[in-house]
């Protein structure tokens, strides 16, 4: 649970250092130097501008396009690691027993808490850093995506609904609908493990409330970046972790 927290408020970090970031005021071309720009940030901008062009400029479709493949791409690491936390949360308990078994903090005790642990995670096949692993890999894509977004000239250029894709939305609607869907995808992922969790519970609305103070700071290209992938995980995590979600929704009820 700590570190579903932990990866929460790095979440948030990065989100505040992406918004003094000098580098996302520079246009991104090909002559960008650097690994990041080469080799990350530039492809995805040309992936934007080819999409672009094939739906007559319309770069609103573009990044809705993009941001679905981007999620297709990284969905197995996804459920690979909404399995591992899944699978980390089943022996909470066990863990917890160990723990007050053990609860002496003398060197020798630890000790053996850390060995009776190791065989708890052997016993049903558990790996505690499985999932940080895809974290790892998919972060660099996300963050290069925003980079890609906010440094494609293009993009400012255009309109697309109501909205001008280079400035903030004036009807503050797209900042809502992400913070909303936020919500709604965060309470999916920590179904059944909220309630039992003041620390969880209290996340559930720090970050739609963080995401909707940075989306009304930012361009709408990029809230229109959040809403589609908020809403491809919203499905994502009704399909990985649906009787999950029914059993606490009939727990709540019965309540």
């Amino acid at each position: 649970m700590k570190r579903r927290i932990l990866l929460i408020t790095g979440f948030l970090s990065v989100l505040t250092l992406l918004t003094g970031c000098t580098e996302v005021n520079q246009p991104i071309t090909s002559e960008s130097e650097g690994f990041w720009n080469s080799y990350i940030v530039y492809p995805l901008s040309q992936l934007i501008t080819y999409f672009a062009e094939l739906t007559g400029d319309n770069y609103g479709i573009s990044i809705v396009v993009v941001t679905i493949i981007i999620r297709l791409a990284i969905l197995p690491l996804m459920i690979k690691q909404m399995k591992s936390s899944k699978a980390m949360q089943a022996i909470q308990p066990e863990m917890q027993k160990l723990r007050e078994k053990y609860s002496s903090k003398d060197q020798q005790t630890q000790q053996k808490l850390q060995q009776e642990t190791m065989a708890l995670f052997q016993k049903h096949g558990v790996n505690p850093l499985a999932g940080c692993f895809p974290l790892v890999i998919q972060m660099p894509i996300l963050i290069g995506f925003y980079h890609a977004i906010m440094r494609t000239e293009a993009i400012a250029e255009h309109t697309f609904l109501w909205f001008d894709l280079g400035e903030k939305d004036p009807y503050f609607i797209l900042p809502l609908v992400a913070g909303v869907t936020t919500f709604v995808q965060q309470k999916m992922m920590m179904a059944g493990t909220a309630n039992q969790n003041p620390q969880m519970a209290m996340m559930l609305w720090l970050m739609p409330i963080m995401i909707v103070i940075f989306a009304i700071s930012f361009p709408a290209a990029l809230s229109l970046y959040w809403v589609v992938g908020n809403l491809f995980m919203i499905i994502q995590t009704y399909f990985v972790k649906g009787p999950e979600i029914k059993a606490s929704k009939d727990g709540g009820t019965k309540k």
